[in-house]
């Protein structure tokens, strides 16, 4: 059980959560305003719940883990991770934003002139649930040691919250709570959690003393290692549904172009910040047996009380804002994406209501679809004690089996539709296939052959294929260039 101060700071942190949440019910008008906040971020906004988005658990928590384990070759993680999000801000978020649509899967639609690839949302949404799923689990167990409330009941309570707010107010609650969230982790990691532990390490020359050279050692980690984090994070970044709504949440493609760069360079102090805490805390708590559990392990043994509140409160924010991100990607995704290929597949006529002809009615369907998935959130991460390999075979399936056809979709004019949907099929075939061959989900080879196998596909078949129909290009280059800015329809009810 956590001291009374810590826990009551973290208590308030979550009602204030909720307080947000019925904030953003005003701002929602219609499912514009739910699922990218109306278009309307400007720069601050649009740069704090960027960095928030893609700095989860896995970044903070995890990242000063590594920085336990590894020292400062720990920060490739979370490197990788900023390299993705710089590459996807400087060349694709401008063209991105001006597509207009609400998900990957209508961006290859609208590009290849093929309804099949709606297919895709099926591995982009176990991609966002399993994210979802990972960092439910992830602050439960803060909860766990701080609450003392169990495992179950902690997942129960973490993802109620998560799941009410981002239901009730959807894309602008999640604006909101992401930049208290930004705040609290900037606070918590750079101006109490590092000085801390640097001034309880001796500093530098203390860490070096103790520790040796080796924590020191850029590549401790293994070549191999940041090698496969830049393959599978960075590329990531430049294709995830959770990563591509904030994009499409920006006013302007400037604002998605530099406040993405903006917290680009944020996310890589961030991981520099994380590595150097966890290298420290190495010195003078050398007997953690998970490294998970690091982080809130110096929040309770060497900072006062009050602040070890806050910094625990900065953990829990990291990770809610990616499972809140997630969660309504999910939603997006279910929505826009499953239904409609759904109905096809079962026969059913299709909705010929037009978005946006009853906004209120469009409103709560976003919500309903939030509630649900936040309830299955919450149960399969009450069910599952580990899902690294679960969330590890989701990401090489969207990088393996997803990025060829979406990056190509930007990059190469005689790709086709027939190229992209065997690019899909083969890369994800491939991927799953190696990793059956090599019998460990968490091996780099399968993601290698994935996409190597997705790339000769996508090239050959486009080849071998006609070329895209004019009229199709027509309506992309027209996207692009902000020639058409009405927002792509999406399925109703």
């Amino acid at each position: 059980m956590g001291k009374p101060v810590d826990i009551a700071i973290v208590v308030i942190y979550l009602v204030a959560m909720l307080a947000f949440g019925f904030w953003g019910k005003t701002r929602t008008k219609d499912s514009a305003d739910f699922l990218v906040a109306g278009r309307r971020l400007g720069p601050t906004l649009y740069t704090g719940t960027m960095a928030a988005v893609v700095l989860g658990g896995a970044s903070t928590v995890g990242g000063v883990g590594l920085g336990y384990k590894w020292g400062i070759s720990g920060m490739w993680l979370v490197v990788a991770i900023a390299v993705g999000l710089l590459a996807l801000s400087l060349f694709f978020a401008g063209p991105i934003q001006r597509l207009r649509v609400y998900t990957v899967a209508q961006m290859l639609s609208l590009r290849y002139g093929v309804d099949a690839t709606s297919a895709s949302g099926v591995v982009m949404a176990a991609y966002t649930l399993m994210l979802s799923v990972t960092s439910t689990i992830a602050y439960a167990t803060v909860f766990n040691v701080l609450f003392g409330t169990g495992r179950t009941l902690s997942v129960v309570i973490g993802g109620m919250v998560v799941m009410l707010y981002s239901a009730i107010g959807g894309m602008w609650s999640i604006t909101l709570t992401d930049m208290v969230q930004f705040i609290l982790k900037t606070v918590g990691v750079f101006f109490l959690l590092l000085p801390f532990t640097w001034n309880k390490a001796g500093g530098f020359d203390g860490i070096r003393e103790r520790a040796g050279d080796a924590v020191f050692d850029l590549t401790a980690i293994g070549t191999e290692t940041i090698i496969t984090f830049f393959v599978v994070y960075s590329f990531g970044m430049l294709i995830g549904q959770d990563i591509w709504q904030r994009v499409f949440t920006a006013r302007s493609p400037q604002v998605a172009r530099w406040g993405g760069t903006t917290a680009a360079l944020y996310c890589v102090l961030y991981g520099i910040a994380g590595a150097l805490i966890g290298m420290a805390a190495s010195t003078f708590m050398p007997d953690v047996e998970a490294k998970d559990d690091v982080y809130a392990q110096i929040a309770e043994a060497i900072l006062p009380v009050g602040i070890s509140g806050l910094v625990l409160a900065a953990a829990v924010a990291a990770m809610m804002s990616t499972a809140s991100g997630a969660l309504i990607a999910t939603a997006t995704v279910a929505r826009t994406d499953i239904k409609p290929m759904l109905a096809r597949l079962l026969g059913r006529p299709a909705d010929t209501r037009a978005e946006g002809e009853n906004p209120e009615v469009d409103v709560h369907s976003d919500r309903r679809y939030v509630a649900v998935l936040g309830v299955i959130v919450i149960i399969i991460a009450a069910l599952l004690n580990d899902v690294v390999g679960a969330l590890t075979i989701a990401y090489d399936i969207l990088v393996g089996g997803l990025l060829v056809p979406i990056l190509g979709g930007f990059l190469w004019k005689r790709a086709t539709g027939a190229g992209a949907l065997a690019a899909m099929a083969v890369g994800t075939a491939v991927t799953l296939g190696t990793m059956a061959i090599v019998g460990d989900v968490l091996a780099n080879e399968p993601i290698y052959y994935g996409l190597l196998a997705s790339l000769i596909t996508y090239i050959a078949v486009s080849l071998a294929t006609p070329r895209t129909r004019a009229e199709v290009l027509q309506v992309w280059d027209d996207r692009l260039s902000g020639r058409d800015t009405a927002d792509v329809p999406m399925a109703t009810s």
